[in-house]
């Protein structure tokens, strides 16, 4: 009986999930490098597949390289941990109009081996955490303004 009242209620207060429909409609532009690749894919994959370039909103991000950093030196001085950040500027479109831009920034730690095969994997791994972050923080703001600018119209 509870399940069916919270449903109610949430029905009457006019409440949409915001990761419905009209509001995933989004053209995510080539991104470029492969960094830029599997950004765009994990974006897509968000927005519930590739869409056509025809589509109402249009996001265009351009990605940074990966930067690093050293976190953890040992007596030698050879480093044992690094950190990996990547950044992204987006601008999302309606048509021509600009709805929203901003700036991204995702990092991970890794642990930096001596071992070319292993500190390689470590690496790349942390790479492909890092994009996967990037592609939440900037797919979920997309969204978020899309239901914002749809709810203005």
């Amino acid at each position: 009986m509870k399940k069916y009242l919270c449903l109610l209620t949430l029905c009457a207060c006019g409440f949409t999930p915001m990761f419905s429909g009209d509001k995933t409609d989004i053209y995510v532009s080539t991104i470029n490098g492969i960094n830029g690749i599997e950004l765009r894919n994990a974006l897509n994959s968000k927005f519930g597949g590739q869409k056509e370039p025809t589509a109402p909103y249009t996001l265009t991000v351009s990605l940074d390289n990966p930067t690093t950093k050293y976190k953890a030196l040992e007596r030698t001085g050879d480093a044992t941990w690094q950190e990996i950040q990547l950044r992204a500027n987006y601008v999302l479109k309606h048509g021509d109009e600009q709805i929203a831009a901003g700036t991204e920034i995702a990092s991970e730690s890794y642990t930096f081996v001596r071992y070319l095969v292993a500190a390689n994997a470590s690496y790349n791994n942390a790479v492909a955490n890092t994009i996967t972050v990037l592609a939440d923080k900037i797919g979920t703001r997309a969204i978020a303004d899309v239901a914002a600018y749809e709810q203005k119209k």
